[in-house]
């Protein structure tokens, strides 16, 4: 836009305020079901210390026998309802959890630190399968948001998901039917090649996101020793002390912007590239799963081509399996885009309020 040449330092806009022109106005949608995860408390007992989380639900759906729900739930029993979701909808994509395990060196498990961004993450999953069309009206997560805990704890006796019993051994056969899919559409393809360019990108933005989280942070902390170094200083030096203590003052400002700034990194960047990483696995089974289904297919219709006897039988099996492969790709096909939709929002929200952080950053 060559109006933005025009703004010189003596403009009355300030930058920061330049670059709302150039995010979203989108209004939220109608929504009947609101969820809040927030506090956590720990607990202890002789064989384990685990976190629980609060999770409230307030909606006014019909089938709901309440308007409002509080119940406690732990990390655990976040990840049953993940795998009973991607047991009944093995082709849509399902939200990432936060891994149970963190990066050596990070932050401390049970720190406030983990826990709070931990609060957030199990927050987004929540509400991202909440204003899902398909996944909101899911039975495992009803049970989930309103279930006291012994009849949240009797439910899932009723034995584990097909995914959570088969596990890696579904992840190998997927992976082995998949180089050898033959009628695979085009638009499958692509969809793979676009999620391992994707992938790359999206772990690479990943890691220098966390290189210049950690080079802000070592800034910081040196600033931190300077300012009171030159407040000592001015102490013995009478002829510029008054410059030496609006150094140290200067320098207390730039501390405290920093500090903004790399909250703003914390909160905002850091979690949205890293949630997408986590998608990138997530998009990549769901595309096996997908082709396994495909597989199935293949090989009854191969063996039809060779069997001159059960043709009948055969025949109802691939009529099935023909089905199963359409509805398959119809979900697929209607995820992937809403997927891809709320990706470029999230990328472009994302970077366009790091960009406006690092404005003010500089305005200080």
């Amino acid at each position: 836009d060559t109006s933005l040449a025009e703004v010189n330092s003596f403009s009355p806009i300030s930058p920061s305020s330049m670059i709302n022109q150039y995010k979203f106005e989108d209004g939220p949608e109608l929504r009947d079901l609101f969820i809040t995860v927030d506090d956590p408390e720990s607990h202890i007992t002789a064989i384990e210390t685990f976190i629980t989380y609060r999770v409230v639900t307030k909606t006014t759906r019909g089938e709901f026998d309440s308007s409002e729900y509080e119940v406690r739930r732990r990390y655990q029993d976040f990840l049953w309802l993940k795998s009973k979701l991607e047991e009944a909808h093995p082709t849509l994509i399902i939200p990432p959890l936060p891994e149970k395990f963190i990066m050596k060196g990070m932050v401390e498990r049970f720190s406030d630190e983990f826990i709070e961004t931990r609060r957030k993450a199990l927050h987004k999953f929540l509400n991202r399968i909440a204003d899902h069309p398909t996944l909101t009206f899911n039975e495992d997560f009803k049970i989930f948001l309103t279930a006291q805990a012994w009849e949240l704890s009797s439910h899932k006796k009723q034995g584990p998901g097909l995914l959570s019993r088969m596990g890696q051994t579904v992840r190998a056969v997927a992976s082995s039917v998949r180089g050898a899919i033959k009628n695979r559409p085009e638009m499958f393809t692509e969809m793979n090649n676009y999620m391992e360019t994707f992938s790359q990108k999206i772990n690479l933005l990943d890691k220098i996101a966390h290189r210049i989280y950690k080079e802000e942070r070592e800034y910081f902390n040196e600033m931190k020793e300077y300012g009171p170094i030159h407040t000592l200083w001015s102490a013995s030096e009478e002829d510029v002390a008054e410059s030496l203590k609006g150094v140290a003052s200067c320098i207390d400002r730039c501390c405290r912007a920093t500090e903004k700034r790399m909250a703003g990194l914390s909160e905002h960047l850091l979690p949205i590239l890293h949630e997408y990483v986590l998608y990138c696995e997530i998009l990549m089974g769901v595309l096996k799963r997908r082709d396994q289904i495909q597989g199935e297919l293949d090989s009854k219709v191969d063996a039809l081509a060779n069997k001159k006897t059960e043709k009948d039988l055969f025949s109802e099996e691939i009529g099935k399996l023909e089905d199963k492969v359409e509805r398959a790709n119809n979900a697929l096909k209607a995820d992937w885009d809403r997927w891809k939709q709320n990706m470029q929002w999230d990328m472009r929200s994302t970077f366009t309020n790091v960009a406006e952080n690092n404005l003010h950053y500089y305005e200080e």
